[in-house]
């Protein structure tokens, strides 16, 4: 399966680590890529690249091609989810601590550790939160949804 990858949620203007970034996409990368499945990331110059291919600063109609053109996607409550639910693509959107329930789209898998670790203040600037984190769920806990969504689903149609 080709995933496309939305790791990383918009730098702070604080310079702290952001709120809603995952901290385990290197072990969460491991367990895809073992299974098989090819991996593209996507963000801006500036970010972490985690796997080889890397496409940087791609246009909303580069993004949207690349989208469409691929199986699914996985990213954060960010603008990936957004773009991938208004092209019709389903992914899966990593929550820590914003609410799936406001943020989120029911058409994708929405993973959520517990509604415990919501910050209470839902429309507050991201910098006034601070990072977390025991708030979300393990590498393997989120491949596991994500196989039962996306490649068992598949195989049982």
């Amino acid at each position: 399966m080709n995933i496309i990858i939305f790791p990383w949620a918009k730098f702070m203007r604080n310079g702290k680590p952001h709120p809603k970034n995952y901290p385990w996409w290197s072990d969460l990368i491991k367990l895809l890529e073992a299974d098989g499945h090819r991996l593209i990331q996507v963000g801006i110059e500036g970010e972490t690249q985690l796997v080889s291919d890397f496409r940087k600063n791609l246009s909303i109609a580069e993004l949207s091609h690349l989208i469409l053109e691929n199986d699914t996607w996985i990213g954060l409550d960010s603008f990936g989810q957004h773009l991938g639910w208004s092209l019709g693509r389903k992914g899966m959107a990593i929550f820590g601590q914003s609410d799936p329930l406001i943020f989120g789209h029911h058409e994708n898998v929405n993973v959520l550790k517990d509604r415990s670790y919501l910050r209470e203040r839902q429309f507050w600037l991201w910098e006034q939160a601070e990072y977390r984190e025991d708030c979300w769920l393990s590498p393997a806990e989120i491949y596991e949804i994500f196989k039962q969504n996306f490649i068992e689903s598949k195989q049982n149609a």
